[in-house]
């Protein structure tokens, strides 16, 4: 089951932490997030999964940035959030894709016991001008049912910036491939 804005608003400092919080973006299901300042991209021009990436980081100036189509860009929530009670799950919102502009498209899903910035994928069909602190994203919540152990990972939790593929690390465990 999908929580309502005031149960989310009910459950702030408790169960759910959303900060910096600000009223105005709260919604009837969710609650919208806003744009850092700052986005990254990879500069390797195949991107190997079995490798650690070169990225650079892009400042977003206050006069905007224009997003090239066909290149991934990864951003960054201004706000943390946490839960050690609800699942997290993350959209783009309808007015930015709308643009074109497609957030966090494969990866919404997030896991009970999650704390941190969440990491955006951002892709664009054509150019599309962004700028920081624009509310591009909103976050929903979901009961869970029946025992679950909370996110424990070391990949991604308690990130404080803008997270690139760890996925590498995967092929450095100790176990088959199946």
């Amino acid at each position: 089951m999908i929580l309502s804005g005031k149960e989310i608003q009910r459950n702030l400092g408790k169960e759910i932490i959303i900060e910096p919080y600000d009223p105005s973006c709260l919604n009837p299901n969710s609650y919208n997030l806003k744009l850092h300042n700052q986005l990254l991209v990879y500069e390797d021009p195949v991107l190997d999964m079995k490798k650690p990436l070169n990225t650079r980081i892009i400042d977003i100036p206050e006069e905007g940035l224009v997003l090239e189509p066909n290149r991934l860009y990864l951003g960054r929530t201004l706000e943390y959030t946490a839960t050690d009670h609800f699942v997290p799950m993350l959209e783009g919102r309808s007015s930015v894709g709308r643009l074109g502009l497609f957030i966090h498209v494969t990866a919404g899903f997030g896991d009970v016991g999650f704390h941190g910035y969440w990491t955006l994928e951002m892709f664009c069909v054509q150019p599309v001008k962004i700028y920081a602190g624009v509310e591009i994203c909103q976050i929903y919540y979901h009961t869970i049912k029946g025992d679950y152990d909370k996110y424990i990972s070391g990949k991604y939790q308690g990130n404080t910036g803008i997270q690139p593929s760890l996925i590498y690390r995967d092929f450095l465990k100790d176990k088959p491939l199946k």
